[in-house]
C-alpha cells in the first residue's frame, strides 16, 4: 500500500467518523484525531510540534500533553531535534505506529471491499486498489473542435515526441476521429529535439502550440520555468478524473503540488527474460542483480550469437539506468524525503535535492553494471534503447531491460523472432532494495503563453486525448499504455495485452515508481553528468570512486547554480 492509497482509506474513515460523533461519544476521538494528523503530516512532509498535535486532539492542553507523553511512552510517536530552530523537537510516528495504520487502513480497505460486494474475504487486499472509480461515462466528443475547424478554419498544433504511441494518435486523430485535425498540425520531433524545442516556444511572445509532451522528469524545469500552466482547475472541469489513474502516475503531473499535466502515456522499465530458455534450462526467472548475472552467464554464448542479456550503456540511458539500479538498492539519486512508504518527490527543497551519488550503493550499482557487460552483447556501450531492443526482438539474447512500450514490439512486430516466449519480472533488486518499476512516458501539457483565445479548445483537445476511448483505442492496437484504472480493467483491451495486465499487476502490488529519476528543475544536467561519469567508469576512463566523486561534485555545481547555496 503506498501513501496515496493510505491516505485516501484514511480520509475515508475520517469522513465516516464526523457524522458518528452524533450517534455515540467515541471515547477515543481524540486518539484517532492525533493518529491521523501526525500519519497525514508525516506522509506530506509538514512538521508536527507538540502544541499543534495537542491542538488538533480536540483535548484541553494539559489532557492532551499527558496523552501525547503516554503515546512517546508507549513507542508510539518519538521526538526528533528540529532541523530549522535550535532547542526545539518535532513529532513523528514511530514504526510501530506506522505499521499499525498501516494495517489498518489495509483492514479497513478489505471490509469495505467485501461489504461492497466487490471482492471475496478470499482475495488479498494488494490484489486490488481502493479508489478506482468504475468504468464512468464515455467522454463526449470534441465537438467544439470540430464545429471550429469546419467553420472557422481554426487548427490546433501539437509539438510531440517522435514515437510510435504519438504517430498514431496523429493519425487517430486526424483521420479516424472525425477528421478533428490535419497532419500537418502534428510537429513530432527525437527526444532531444523536443526539450530545446519546447525551452524555446516558451520564449516567443505567443505559443506556437496549444499543447506540448514533455518528458516525465522534465516537469521541474518546465514548471519552474513558467513554460507550463497549471491546469488543476481544467483538468476537472474537462471531466478527466485524477482517481481513475494510478497514484504513482498522476503524480507524474505535479510539482510543487500543483498540476501542469495530463499522463498520455506510461512506459515501465521492466526485465524482459525468454521464457523458454528459462524452462529448458530449469532456471526460475530473475529477482535479484546477482540472479540475472548468474543467469546470464548461463545463457551466454558470443560465438553462437546468443547473449546473457541486451543492454543499451550509450550515455543517456546509461544514466537512467544508474538512477533505476540505485533504487533496486534502496536508495535515491537525490536525498528526497523518505516517508513510512518509501520515498517522496513532493514538497522538494534544496535540503531534499541534494545529490547522494558518491556512496557505497552508487558503488554496488557500478559493480552489477561492469558484470552486466560481461554478458551483454558487443558494443553495449555505445547502445541506445532501440538497439538493445533489437537484439531482444532477433532472439539473440535471454534477457534485456527494456521499456514496456517498446516491448511491445515483442508480440506485434512479423519479424519477431520471440512472440510467445517472453516473460516479464519487475526490476530485480540489488543489496538492500526490492523489486520495483520506474515509470517513464510523457505528460500533455498547455504552455503557459498560449493565445488565450485558443485556451478552451486546447483543453478540450487535452481531454479527448488523454479520455479512456482515445487510450482503449491504442490499447487494442497493441500500445501498452494503460494509465487509467477503466483501461487496464477492461476485458477487451487487457485480453489482447499480456504487458497490459503485467503493468496493471504491478500497480495493484505497489511496485510502480516515479522517485527514481526525480523531477526537479535541474534534472537533465543532473543526467547529462550522471551518463558522462558513469559511462568513464565502464570504459575504464575513470574509476568508479572517481566516477561517483566527478558526478556527486559537478551535480552540486549545477544545483548551487540552479536554486542556490
Amino acid at each position: 500500500m503506498n501513501d496515496h492509497e493510505f491516505l485516501r482509506v484514511y480520509d475515508f474513515v475520517d469522513r465516516l467518523r464526523t457524522p458518528f460523533l452524533g450517534v455515540a461519544d467515541v471515547e477515543d476521538e481524540a486518539s484517532w484525531r492525533m493518529v491521523h494528523y501526525i500519519m497525514r503530516s508525516e506522509l506530506e512532509g509538514y512538521p508536527v510540534t507538540m502544541s499543534k498535535l495537542a491542538l488538533v486532539s480536540g483535548l484541553s492542553h494539559g489532557t492532551a500533553i499527558r496523552r501525547i507523553q503516554d503515546m512517546i511512552g508507549k513507542g508510539l510517536v518519538e521526538r526528533r531535534p528540529s532541523p530549522d530552530k535550535p532547542r526545539s523537537f518535532t513529532l513523528h510516528p514511530t514504526e510501530e505506529l506506522t505499521t499499525l495504520a498501516v494495517n489498518y487502513a489495509a483492514e479497513t480497505k478489505a471490509l469495505i471491499a467485501e461489504i461492497l460486494g466487490g471482492r471475496g474475504t478470499e482475495e488479498h487486499e494488494t490484489n486490488y486498489y481502493f479508489g478506482a472509480p468504475r468504468r464512468g461515462n464515455p467522454v463526449i466528443p470534441p465537438i467544439n473542435l470540430l464545429k471550429s475547424r469546419v467553420t472557422e478554419g481554426v487548427e490546433l498544433q501539437f509539438l510531440l515526441n517522435d514515437d510510435n504511441y504519438f504517430a498514431a494518435m496523429r493519425n487517430m486523430w486526424s483521420d479516424f476521429r472525425n477528421n478533428l485535425a490535419s497532419a500537418r498540425s502534428f510537429k513530432l520531433v527525437h527526444q532531444n529535439d523536443l526539450y530545446r524545442e519546447g525551452l524555446a516556444n516558451g520564449q516567443r511572445a505567443v505559443s506556437a502550440y496549444d499543447i506540448i509532451a514533455i518528458d516525465m522528469p522534465w516537469l521541474g524545469e518546465f514548471a519552474g520555468r513558467g513554460l507550463v500552466m497549471p491546469i488543476g482547475d481544467m483538468i476537472r472541469e474537462s471531466g478527466i478524473n485524477p482517481m481513475d489513474f494510478h497514484p504513482s502516475i498522476w503524480s507524474t503531473t505535479t510539482w510543487q503540488r500543483v498540476e501542469y499535466g495530463v499522463p498520455i502515456y506510461c512506459t515501465i522499465e521492466v526485465l524482459a527474460c525468454r521464457s523458454d530458455l528459462f524452462d529448458g534450462a530449469g532456471l526460475a526467472l530473475p529477482r535479484t542483480f546477482e540472479e540475472v548475472i548468474s543467469a546470464g552467464r548461463v545463457f551466454h554464448n558470443p560465438s553462437a550469437e546468443r547473449y546473457g542479456i541486451a543492454w543499451n550503456a550509450a550515455r543517456m540511458p546509461l544514466a537512467s539506468s544508474f538512477m533505476f539500479f540505485l533504487g533496486c538498492c534502496g536508495q535515491t539519486v537525490l536525498s528526497i524525503r523518505r516517508t513510512p512508504t518509501g520515498y517522496s518527490t513532493e514538497n522538494l527543497d534544496r535540503q531534499h535535492m541534494r545529490p547522494q551519488i558518491d556512496s557505497e550503493a552508487a558503488l554496488t550499482v557500478l559493480d552489477y553494471m561492469h558484470r552486466l557487460l560481461e554478458i551483454a552483447q558487443p558494443g553495449a556501450l555505445d547502445a541506445h534503447w532501440d538497439d538493445s531492443c533489437a537484439v531482444f526482438l532477433k532472439g539473440q539474447s535471454a534477457m534485456g531491460y527494456v521499456w514496456t512500450m517498446r516491448a511491445a514490439q515483442f508480440e506485434a512486430e512479423v519479424r519477431s523472432a520471440v512472440k510467445r516466449r517472453v516473460s516479464y519480472v519487475p526490476q530485480p533488486s540489488g543489496p538492500g532494495g526490492t523489486n520495483t518499476s520506474p515509470i517513464g512516458g510523457f505528460l500533455l501539457c498547455i504552455p503557459s503563453n498560449i493565445d488565450p483565445k485558443r485556451l478552451p479548445l486546447a483543453t478540450e483537445a487535452l481531454a479527448w486525448m488523454a479520455s479512456r476511448e482515445a487510450m482503449k483505442e491504442h490499447v487494442k492496437n497493441g500500445f501498452p499504455v494503460a494509465p487509467r484504472f477503466s483501461v487496464s480493467a477492461d476485458p477487451e483491451a487487457t485480453g489482447r495485452s499480456q504487458l497490459v495486465r503485467f503493468v496493471g499487476n504491478l500497480g495493484n502490488r505497489n511496485l510502480l515508481r516515479n522517485w527514481q529519476r526525480p523531477p526537479v528543475p535541474f534534472y537533465t544536467d543532473m543526467e547529462r553528468i550522471i551518463g558522462e561519469e558513469i559511462h568513464d567508469a565502464l570504459s575504464g576512463g575513470k574509476s568508479d570512486r572517481a566516477a561517483l566523486k566527478d558526478a556527486q561534485n559537478r551535480i552540486d555545481r549545477i544545483i548551487d547554480s540552479t536554486i542556490g547555496v
